[in-house]
Parts: structure tokens; C-alpha cells; sequence
């Protein structure tokens, strides 16, 4: 295993906002480019010698619901989310390599791990608090975080039971699954940890037209995001890259 390196996995089409999300990760974990490698999943198949490879996965998110009908969902979405379990079951077993699953990344996570995903808990595009659990004060990476913290959000879906097993470490009243470690080595969060104000703005020009908010609205909720206040979820993935990197 090359025990330096982490994987990107982008399961974005949008080819703009996959590099940008790329560049958001790779900023908050301070890694250099040959450090974090990606990998484009929607066009390409995971590779057979990822768990070797690499120390880590970051997988970021999508349009793509896992909750979706199988029949609505496209060959490309279908093979994406397979190898994103494959990776979800390799990490649990906490032999092996890490992953980091985010934002659309959380539900193939559950799904895969015995956990159950509905459009029950969906919540607006913008910055919203987050609240620490009890168990959280004892995990590696998210008992050095504030209590209580804001992050940005923008989903459909949410965890509706956990994966047996799982610990949660993140919650908040919209939606009651936000963060959870599974095993030693997986992680998921419902937020995304990766974005600045500014980059998670630019994200969503890119998809405001797509469900999440009224294209109306950009202006007044983009206001909103970039006056927030976002230290902890970079400081978490961080935490991730320097725990990991062998």
C-alpha cells in the first residue's frame, strides 16, 4: 500500500465542479496534488488495486439520491454505487484503508452497511448548526472539535437508521443522522467538509437549477453562506489526513 496517499472519488458528472470539489478537499486536508490523487467513478470503474494503492478515500457528493427508484437511475449511477459499497464494506472492517464518505457519499455508506435511507430528512441549501454527540468526545477525529459548529449542507436525503453497529457522532434537528464512525476507519458525514463560503457559493451556480433551492433565491442564500463562520469541518478532515497517512 503506498501508506502516504489518499483517493479523491468523484461521483460528480458536472467535469467543473468535480475539479473544484477536488481542489476543496485537497485544501482542507493540506495535501499536495501527488499526495490526493482522483478518480473519476462516473466514467470509470473503481480500479482492482485501489485498496492497495491507497491509504484513504474521500468520496465527495452529487446530484445522484441513493434513494431514488433503481429504475430511474442510470447504468453509470448504478456501477458508481457498487464500487462505493465495495469501498464502504473494505473500510468497516477497519482492515485496510480509511474512507471519508460525504454529503451523497453518507447514504451509499449506510445503505451498504445494513443502515436504511429516506427523502425524510432533506434540508435546505446553506450553512446550519451541527451538535457533537457524547461518543464524539472520545473519537479520534471529531473529539477536537467545538461542540457545536455550523457547516453547509444541500440534500434530499438522509439516514434514516444506522448501519448496525455504527456510532453517531453529529446530529442536528433537521436531520438526526449527520455524522457516524463505522468500525475504526470509516467515517460518513451529511455535510460537506470540504468547501470554503466562498467555494460552496460557487458550487451552487452550478446547480441552481436543479432542485436544491429556487434559482431565485442564489443571491440571498449565497449572502448567507458567505457570512457564515466555517472552521470545524475542515479542521475534521485534517484530522482525517494526518490519522491516516500511514
Amino acid at each position: 500500500m503506498t501508506t502516504a496517499s489518499f483517493l479523491y472519488v468523484c461521483v460528480r458528472p458536472q467535469l467543473g465542479a468535480a475539479a473544484a470539489e477536488y481542489e476543496s478537499f485537497r485544501t482542507a486536508m493540506h495535501l499536495e496534488e501527488d499526495v490526493l490523487d482522483r478518480h473519476d467513478l462516473v466514467r470509470d470503474p473503481l480500479p482492482d488495486d485501489a485498496f492497495e494503492r491507497y491509504a484513504g478515500f474521500v468520496i465527495g457528493g452529487s446530484p445522484f439520491n441513493v434513494a431514488d427508484p433503481e429504475s430511474t437511475k442510470t447504468d453509470a449511477q448504478r456501477r458508481l454505487e457498487s464500487d462505493l459499497a465495495r469501498i464502504a464494506e473494505r473500510t468497516a472492517t477497519g482492515e485496510g484503508p480509511a474512507a471519508m464518505f460525504t454529503c451523497y457519499g453518507i447514504g451509499i455508506a449506510t445503505r451498504a452497511l445494513g443502515g436504511t435511507v429516506s427523502r425524510g430528512f432533506p434540508e435546505d441549501t446553506g450553512p446550519v448548526a451541527i451538535d457533537l454527540t457524547s461518543s464524539a468526545a472520545a473519537d479520534p477525529l471529531f473529539g477536537g472539535l467545538a461542540n457545536r459548529f455550523t457547516a453547509l449542507t444541500a440534500h434530499k436525503e438522509g439516514t434514516e437508521q444506522l448501519p448496525p453497529g455504527a456510532v453517531l457522532l453529529a446530529k442536528n434537528t433537521g436531520c438526526p443522522v449527520q455524522a457516524y464512525r463505522a468500525g475504526d476507519r470509516l467515517y460518513a458525514t451529511q455535510f460537506h467538509p470540504e468547501p470554503t463560503a466562498k467555494a460552496f457559493t460557487e458550487r451552487m451556480a452550478v446547480y441552481r437549477d436543479d432542485g436544491y433551492f429556487e434559482s431565485s433565491d442564489y443571491d440571498a442564500i449565497a449572502g448567507r453562506v458567505l457570512a457564515a463562520s466555517i472552521t470545524e469541518p475542515a479542521r475534521l478532515l485534517r484530522a482525517f489526513a494526518a490519522r491516516f497517512a500511514g
